[in-house]
């Protein structure tokens, strides 16, 4: 029983093995990519909308009606974001019906990476939003005397995003494949109808998560701290 899609060697290019993992990512970005164009191909004012591009547009109003709960600033920026972290994470989640198809979100390679690209995104969103002056000085809100903490909470972030995901879907491969050798007829059916609900609520968290996080590093400084420190 293979325990993560990184284990499997598809093929090897120029020395280097490539595995399930990368091949099931590029499967995942090709899909996503290649529906996009299909659907938005047409995509003007004079042109009347299908039932495709109704679907994408609805999906799109959904993630930025959710981003704009949680952000006080304008969401478009951070939607583009978030927004694709979440499809390419509840597609890879959805895929987990395919048989032969590991979902690449089952590797900690993966969850890594996206931890990765929430943890350069907060900084950066918030230099863009603030400044690096602006963005520096959250690390010593609300005392100087919280910098070393601030800054093992910004990787604890990152650390546990990565955790929280790959743990969910690992343990939902592992125990469909454990009960696929007990009843193979029944169990893998309802484990894969459970796999996708938690699936999606995973994709869901993480993406919000990383909008929380981005949301707070681009907030505007609380008046009262402000008025706090101008106090001689």
């Amino acid at each position: 029983m293979q325990l993560t899609p990184d284990d499997v060697v598809v093929f090897t290019l120029a020395g280097w093995d490539i595995n399930a993992t990368i091949v099931n990512t590029w499967i995942v970005m090709a899909l996503l990519v290649g529906t996009s164009m299909l659907i938005t191909r047409n995509l003007r004012a004079d042109v009347p909308p299908n039932r495709w591009r109704t679907a994408l547009e609805v999906i799109v109003k959904l993630i930025q009606g959710q981003i704009e709960e949680v952000t006080r600033n304008s969401a478009r920026h951070v939607m583009y974001f978030s927004g694709t972290l979440f499809l390419f994470i509840a597609l890879s989640n959805l895929m987990l019906v395919i048989p032969g198809f590991s979902p690449p979100t089952s590797s900690l390679s993966t969850t890594a990476a996206l931890a990765l690209s929430v943890l350069v995104a907060v900084p950066v969103f918030g230099i863009a939003n603030g400044g690096l002056g602006s963005y520096l000085k959250t690390f010593i809100q609300p005392s100087v005397i919280m910098l070393p903490f601030n800054i093992i909470g910004e990787f604890s972030r990152g650390i546990s995003l990565a955790i929280r995901l790959y743990g969910n879907i690992m343990s939902g491969a592992v125990i469909a494949a454990i009960l696929l050798t007990i009843a193979p007829f029944f169990f893998p059916v309802a484990m894969d109808m459970l796999g996708l609900l938690t699936g999606m609520i995973q994709a869901y968290i993480f993406a919000m998560l990383a909008t929380v996080y981005i949301s707070s590093a681009t907030a505007e400084p609380d008046p009262s701290l402000k008025k706090h420190e101008d106090k001689p």
